[in-house]
């Protein structure tokens, strides 16, 4: 005798979780379709709807009251507005000027919109942008070949650093035109990812008796015009020689490093020398502010001496908290995750100067796109801000 087949019942709750898990996480249709036992069309079908609805997706069975149903054709047409302004907005900083690029658009953002919402908003036909997705694989697979060369030359040119945002800058300053989402879609098909952050902890020693500055910048790092203010901090660096321990000051407006100095000992000669460093190529001082921990190198005597030569106010963070001096610190991290803690143990100091050198200098101030000054490197940043004041 045949058994009798039940058909599966699927609460909105379900469904909606199961959507996430496409929209929301890494999981392809299939592969979600295959963990939780249900077809692949019913989770498409999902999908779409969800998109279309919104919160108002997968109502369920029974009629509802007049203001219920007024509530969720209003939620639907709300949820269709925005999606059609949320692919406009999208669409807009790719410069879509023909077609292929817009069927390029609408299949790198599917798991995004839908793809009847995105062929109307963008004025293609949706045959038409189905005959491109059964095009010969080949042609797509070329061109996504030769993208992927660029965005691995770029890559490694920032020493696996740079992420997708930046790649994708790098690439459009190069006149390549190409979507974030397709550059780090082949990024995570040939597992290039950026360096991800490990934590460190910068040398403070605010035991002393020394004076201290006071605060005056109260964590506001902004400045208007380059030789406003500098950051400074201290770390160290293993090597299998010791440590070795780095000062660099920051002009806040660019970012740019304009001047450290890396010893096997960390003392007020190691900001002196980070000072006179940031001096010799820095003019025009008057009403720089010098912004540092209150660690006994920086409280120095000798270190407030050569700041009031030069007319430089000297301010310094609050005791005990990490954020009172954050730019600095971000250099830190930037530089061990990406040029330290990739790599083995510096063999002696004089690697690691070598190294840290490089970065600071070239890679660091002239090479690297900092996404807070527009994707540009602190040098250029600079360069084009001088030229348009003047």
């Amino acid at each position: 005798m045949k058994e009798e087949t039940t058909r599966r019942v699927f609460t909105t709750e379900f469904k909606k979780e199961a959507v996430k898990l496409v929209l929301e996480g890494d999981q392809k249709i299939a592969e979600v379709s295959r963990n939780l036992g249900i077809h692949p069309n019913n989770l498409s079908r999902w999908i779409q709807e969800f998109k279309q609805n919104g919160t108002a997706a997968f109502p369920g069975k029974g009629k509802l009251l007049p203001e219920a149903e007024e509530m969720r054709r209003l939620e639907k047409e709300l949820a269709s507005v925005k999606a059609e302004r949320d692919i406009l907005k999208k669409a807009f900083g790719h410069f879509l000027e023909t077609q292929q690029m817009k069927f390029e658009f609408i299949d790198n953002h599917r798991s995004e919109f839908s793809v009847e919402k995105m062929c109307r908003v963008l004025d293609v036909s949706r045959s038409g942008y189905y005959r491109f997705r059964t095009a010969p694989e080949s042609d797509r697979k070329k061109r996504n070949d030769a993208l992927y060369m660029q965005i691995k030359t770029t890559y490694d040119a920032s020493h696996g650093t740079y992420g997708s945002p930046r790649i994708t800058r790098e690439l459009r300053d190069k006149g390549i035109r190409c979507s974030e989402n397709r550059v780090a879609r082949l990024m995570r098909e040939k597992a290039l990812a950026a360096q991800t952050k490990r934590k460190f902890k910068v040398t403070t020693d605010s035991r002393h008796n020394l004076p201290v500055a006071p605060n005056l910048v109260q964590k506001d790092f902004s400045a208007a015009a380059p030789n406003r203010l500098w950051v400074s901090d201290i770390t160290y660096i293993w090597t299998l020689e010791g440590w070795l321990y780095l000062a660099i000051i920051q002009d806040v407006f660019s970012r740019q490093v304009v001047g450290w100095s890396m010893s096997q000992r960390m003392t007020k000669d190691l900001v002196l020398n980070a000072l006179k460093s940031a001096l010799g190529r820095r003019k025009n001082l008057s009403g720089l502010i010098f912004h540092s921990d209150r660690g006994s190198q920086y409280a120095a005597h000798a270190v407030g001496e050569l700041l009031q030569q030069h007319g430089i106010k000297q301010s310094m963070s609050k005791k005990g908290d990490c954020y009172d001096n954050a730019m600095a610190e971000s250099f830190f991290s930037s530089l061990k995750r990406e040029f330290i803690y990739p790599f083995p143990a510096f063999k002696t100091r004089n690697e690691a100067k070598q190294s840290i050198f490089y970065y600071i200098e070239i890679f660091y101030n002239k090479i690297r796109k900092h996404s807070a000054i527009g994707y540009l490197t602190p040098v250029l940043f600079e360069q084009l801000k001088l030229n348009n004041a003047a």
